[in-house]
């Protein structure tokens, strides 16, 4: 990994990743963080805490700004974190916030709604609400309304998908996003039901079944992949070398269908020497595998 060689203990970082392999340990991953974490700049970028978006307790978000530069017109990125669909957190990923803050971007980042006491589609509900809420209140943080980018990692990429690339979903009185960037995510429901044994998921499935439920009948409804009708925009779609074969399998599936049932024509990119934790708690930190190759696609849209 080329960026990561800045880090101090970069070697380290790198051998525990690779040893480690394809697995999702997120208590393990962010020890090997929270040196960093400690350290890590945030300069540049100050915080609004704690902005209800909805009366749910969970229907709040953070607000990140660039303290420096122009102050209006700035691009707004919506950022949903992970938690395989029964934890996680928005200040989990205060690194993104503040990495894209000082990047020039208004970055928003909200917690939502978790299994099992809140079932599909709960998650992509939340993400339109603080779509719309970001919209609808970009001016006054001096974002461009119109410069909406909606991007989410793991299970907050499964929401955003839903949210973006299913019309039902989308917030009234709001436009296609500028762009959509989705890590890491799930995005067939049905496919991790039936191929569990190849995949290694257990049965029952603690992730999926608290949030989709137990009643396969219904996983189809559920599947991004089988329920696109949005017109076309831009898209990036990107997994870890090191994710579990599910996310990269369904990362390809969703490529694909865009592609050659629906117009639209994604970017792909696979992020190099990292897991499906360590791309995210390596931002804001010297390796920036993720976050540029995030920035950069925005940059071009």
């Amino acid at each position: 990994m080329t960026s990561q060689n800045a880090l101090p203990g970069a070697d380290e970082l790198d051998r525990l990743i690779r040893t480690t392999g394809a697995v999702i340990d997120p208590p393990l991953v962010k020890s090997w963080y929270a040196p960093l974490r400690e350290t890590q700049r945030k300069d540049g970028a100050e915080v609004r805490h704690d902005i209800a978006y909805g009366d749910d307790e969970r229907r709040k978000l953070d607000v990140y700004l660039r303290t420096t530069g122009d102050t209006k017109g700035r691009p707004l990125r919506l950022f949903v974190h992970g938690g395989g669909f029964v934890r996680g957190d928005r200040r989990d990923r205060a690194n993104v916030g503040c990495w894209f803050a000082r990047h020039g971007f208004v970055t928003v980042v909200p917690s939502y709604r978790l299994g099992p006491a809140h079932r599909w589609p709960a998650g992509a509900q939340d993400v339109a609400a603080a779509w719309a809420w970001a919209h609808a209140n970009a001016a006054a943080f001096g974002a461009d309304p119109q410069r909406i980018y909606v991007a989410g990692e793991s299970a907050g990429a499964a929401h955003v998908a839903a949210a973006t690339l299913m019309r039902r979903f989308r917030p009234a009185g709001v436009s296609t996003p500028r762009a959509a960037l989705l890590v890491s995510g799930v995005y067939n429901v049905q496919l991790e039901k039936l191929a569990r044994r190849q995949f290694g998921i257990p049965s029952p499935d603690p992730r999926n079944e608290a949030y989709f439920g137990s009643d396969m009948a219904g996983y189809p409804a559920m599947s991004t992949v089988e329920n696109v009708d949005s017109e076309p925009f831009p898209l990036l779609i990107t997994w870890a070398e090191l994710d579990p074969p599910q996310m990269q399998i369904q990362a390809g599936e969703l490529f694909a269908r865009l592609t050659t049932q629906h117009d639209f024509g994604p970017d792909v990119a696979v992020i190099r020497g990292h897991n499906h934790l360590s791309q995210l708690e390596a931002i804001n930190t010297a390796d920036d595998s993720l976050a540029s190759t995030l920035l950069d696609f925005m940059h071009r849209h």
